[in-house]
């Protein structure tokens, strides 16, 4: 397998990880678990790093996204 091949499928991965993670936490949000809500917060910002760490993501787009899914989360409570 050639290495671009093998990259896009490690970050395809991984961008579809924090889709889904990010799906549940808007679940919840939209549930009125609040508290749920803030302990997967602190599950997507860790996913997130990780995914910038491996190239997956951009930074900025990584801590953009967090910023505004906290924003959400604050403006719920």
């Amino acid at each position: 397998m050639r290495n671009s091949a093998r990259k896009n499928l490690r970050n395809r991965g991984a961008k579809s990880r924090l889709h889904t993670i990010e799906m549940s936490y808007l679940e919840l949000l939209a549930a009125g678990k609040k508290d749920e809500a803030a302990k997967q917060l602190r599950t997507i910002s860790s996913a997130f790093d990780k995914a910038v760490k491996t190239g997956a993501v951009h930074r900025a787009t990584a801590d953009r996204k967090k910023s505004r899914l906290a924003l959400r989360l604050a403006k719920a409570k």
